[in-house]
């Protein structure tokens, strides 16, 4: 699965963009920032407050509880603000 980062997201992560194979236990979006959390201080330092991290499934914005299964690309990103 591709996984897409953006913004201070991508600049904690220190990557835009990666794919990965995720483990059967991740079958949400909120499992998968807590997967990702787990895997490095990075990762931990991106995902330390999920709430306010907002993800899109195959471009279409989604909460913590959809389900990842079958989606091509998950985006991660902080809350817009307009201008």
């Amino acid at each position: 699965m591709k996984l897409m980062y953006f913004a201070w997201v991508r600049e904690r992560i220190g990557k835009a963009e990666e794919t990965v194979e995720l483990p059967a236990t991740v079958n949400t979006v909120g499992d998968l920032m807590s997967w990702l959390a787990s895997r490095g201080e990075e990762y931990a330092h991106a995902f330390e407050t999920p709430k306010v991290i907002r993800a899109a499934i195959d471009q279409t914005h989604v909460r913590a509880d959809a389900v990842v299964a079958g989606a091509r690309e998950i985006a991660f990103f902080p809350p817009m603000t307009g201008g």
